[in-house]
């Protein structure tokens, strides 16, 4: 059938559309392709070529509060494989396994993984000049990344606080796991390019991007004060050889943690050659335990704000016991104190003066003072593993469980809670949350990106009840039971606390912890000081022979290290046998070397310089000193 010149004429047009229009499709397709799409087609194809080799971030510094570095890094290479691109697996892990010292098998079983790339386990943080033996061998599909591991300069100075991190640098514990985030930064990585068979593909450069380093730590710890409590723990410890040591210093104006320790300790660079009941618990802020003595100071403050007793004015006679609900309830003295004011009750730490002030006081006013103080609830320290310590439920208060916790038995306490509420109670009556972490700064920048600040959670006690509790603990220092902590020429305040440990349901025999928690200047309180040591052998174990010592050897030192100044001003320490017998440092400045000789009768002299008369002396005249201590003089040219 013929068809006709219209018809094929119509086909033909219809043919030729359709034709242009699949062409324009395609030429728009190849634009949007070629325009649209070729970066992003270009990047996903490139992705699929690439390989990346990670480079760890510079993990952020912990610094104390004035710089010092306490955690810090150090290079070491870390060995990575691509497994597709190594050309001679056995005779490459013959040479790796040489100078990594491993098995030449476990090293060709490594590398000839299937895997994109590998980091070889012998090859992780390996020294500088392993990195550049294996580099100069120039081996195919062997890398090195740049990698650090973290260092602790001080070793195990502040180890519990710190804490440490893992092999990939993570936070494991302590202030490291805190701020774990904060302190790890963002990993960078070489990229380089290798085809469907993990061949490297040399007309393509490799891509570096650099890693984000962490950000620095600045903690609330003063490192002076730190190694004052560090070399006093580790006196305690060979001196008593004890189960265990805690030791917190705090400014009690803003909580800001000045110094933290514990014994045992360890070193965190070496973390897992100790048990870990021994890492893992950061006493000061998780044992618990009768507090003993220490804790009259909140029952002295609630009864001082209660107006419940005149410290001067009212008496109390102990005859060395008292009786509460067919209990009887001994002073820690045999025979007690007789007759005395509350004030001596103080002094003294008679139990049966506590339990009259908490029965004045009653069970709700007395256990209210203890709940405002933060007793019973975690104080919210930066750090983990905080406990919150046990105290007895209202209905289960009767006569007895009050008047055992008026002076400090029956209830569960944890050291910082205690430095927490005795801060309070001599800071003019103000609870705050202690910290630790102080501010994060940007290492490149130097820009502070947080800071923290006090956190007043409440206020406890006038500051007129502060002041007098504050008395009332310088005396303890200069007449009573903490006579062990006087520091001539600065003003000292403080308590003892002596508890028994509780095992099965009873009180173990000759087996205590023993405690005292000092403060100074006592007018201004800057420090309050905190030391227990669990089981001191070979002595009485007494809060007044142990620790006040410490305390005092620690408040001495720490308040020079402050810069605080001496003064004459001050209780006077009541003499006792055996007590040192102390002298008034002279004035010897502006004396020549005749008048020396008729000076110092009790002290002796270091000379120092070639003039003829003194014109510089250390201690300054008026300080009081041992007889026979060393008096450092200067001598220059007169000016006269």
């Amino acid at each position: 059938m013929r068809v006709s010149n219209v018809t094929v004429r119509k086909r033909l047009s219809i043919a030729l559309l359709v034709g242009l229009f699949i062409f324009f499709i395609i030429d728009i397709r190849l634009g949007i392709v070629q325009f649209y799409l070729g970066d992003w087609l270009t990047g996903q194809a490139k992705d699929s070529w690439s390989r990346n080799i990670p480079f760890e971030p510079k993990r952020g510094e912990i610094l104390d509060r004035n710089g010092v570095p306490l955690a810090t890094n150090v290079s070491a290479p870390t060995v990575y494989v691509v497994p597709r691109q190594v050309e001679d697996p056995a005779g490459t892990a013959e040479k790796l396994a040489v100078i990594l010292d491993m098995p030449k098998e476990a090293a060709y079983k490594e590398i000839t993984k299937g895997e994109m790339y590998i980091r070889l386990s012998k090859g992780r943080k390996i020294s500088h000049e392993k990195a550049k033996e294996i580099k100069a061998l120039g081996l195919k599909g062997i890398y090195i990344a740049e990698d650090s591991k973290r260092h602790y300069p001080f070793g195990s100075y502040l180890s519990h606080v710190l804490g440490f991190a893992g092999v990939d640098n993570q936070g494991l514990m302590g202030i490291e796991l805190s701020y774990d985030k904060e302190l790890k930064g963002e990993k960078g990585y070489v990229k380089f390019y290798s085809d469907a068979k993990g061949k490297r593909m040399e007309n393509m450069a490799d891509d570096y991007k650099a890693p984000k380093n962490g950000l620095n730590l600045n903690l609330t710890i003063e490192s002076k004060i730190q190694t004052i409590i560090e070399r006093e723990l580790d006196i305690a410890e060979a001196t008593y050889n004890p189960d265990g040591i805690v030791a917190i210093a705090m400014n009690p104006n803003n909580g800001e943690v000045l110094a933290m320790s514990s014994r045992p300790s360890f070193d965190p660079a070496n973390f897992r050659n100790v048990p870990q009941e021994i890492y893992n618990r950061n006493l000061p802020v998780w044992s618990t335990y009768e507090p003993g003595s220490t804790f009259k100071i909140i029952t002295l403050a609630a009864a001082l704000e209660e107006k419940k007793v005149n410290l001067l004015n009212d008496h109390f006679f102990d005859p060395g016991h008292t009786k509460v609900a067919g209990s009887t309830l001994h002073c820690w003295k045999r025979g007690g104190h007789g007759s005395q004011t509350f004030l001596e009750v103080v002094e003294n730490s008679c139990n049966p003066g506590f339990v009259e002030l908490g029965t004045r006081l009653g069970k709700d006013s007395l256990f209210k003072y203890i709940t405002d103080f933060g007793f019973g609830e975690k104080t919210g320290i930066d750090l983990q593993g905080e406990s919150k310590g046990i105290m007895f439920k209202m209905d289960r208060v009767g006569p007895v469980e009050q008047a055992t916790t008026a002076f400090g038995q029956g209830v569960s306490v944890t050291p910082i809670q205690q430095v927490a509420a005795v801060s309070a109670a001599v800071n003019g009556g103000t609870l705050y949350t202690p910290y630790i972490a102080k501010e994060l700064i940007d290492p490149e920048t130097g820009e502070v990106v947080m800071r923290k600040t006090p956190q007043a959670k409440r206020k406890v006690i006038s500051e007129e009840t502060s002041k007098q509790v504050r008395g009332a603990l310088e005396s303890v220092v200069a007449k009573g039971s903490g006579r062990g902590a006087f520091v001539e020429s600065y003003r000292v305040g403080g308590k003892t606390g002596t508890a028994q440990k509780a095992q099965g349901g009873r009180y173990l025999e000759n087996n205590h912890i023993v405690s005292f928690i000092g403060f100074a200047p006592a007018d201004k309180p800057e420090i309050v000081v905190y030391v227990a040591v669990d089981n001191p052998k070979g002595v009485r174990q007494f809060g007044g022979v142990v620790t006040a010592p410490i305390v005092g050897k620690v408040m001495e030192d720490a308040l020079r290290a402050m810069k605080v100044k001496p003064r004459k001003e001050q209780i006077e320490k009541e003499i006792r046998y055996g007590d040192p017998i102390m002298v008034e440092v002279p004035k010897l400045v502006g004396m020549t070397k005749k008048d020396l000789q008729t000076q110092l009768i009790d002290l002796s002299l270091d000379v120092a310089g070639n003039g003829d008369k003194v014109v510089k002396q250390a201690p300054e005249p008026g300080v009081k000193v041992k007889v026979g201590s060393t008096i450092r003089i200067y001598l220059g040219e007169s000016t006269d």
